[in-house]
């Protein structure tokens, strides 16, 4: 589909492409593209709720984020959600 290569940051170069042309944000597209299986659904980790505040803070701090200092476990897992 596409001649572009995006290097090694993107793992399938095609389905990134394909996803920019449906409208995808780079990061979108570049998340998926690089993911294992893409199709098949996560459910391997404990929902948020029975994670400690403390886990919740590690993980929002792995993906950046901002502000999680001052959040609490609520606030937390709704910004998780919604990264």
């Amino acid at each position: 589909m596409a001649d572009n290569d995006h290097g090694q940051s993107i793992k399938n170069d095609d389905q990134y492409e394909a996803l920019r042309e449906k409208g995808a944000s780079k990061e979108k597209a570049a998340r998926i593209a690089n993911a294992d299986n893409p199709g098949k659904k996560g459910g391997q980790a404990d929902p948020y709720e029975d994670w400690t505040r403390d886990e919740l803070y590690e993980r929002a701090q792995e993906i950046g984020i901002e502000g999680r200092s001052a959040m609490n476990k609520h606030e937390l897992k709704h910004a998780l959600r919604h990264h």
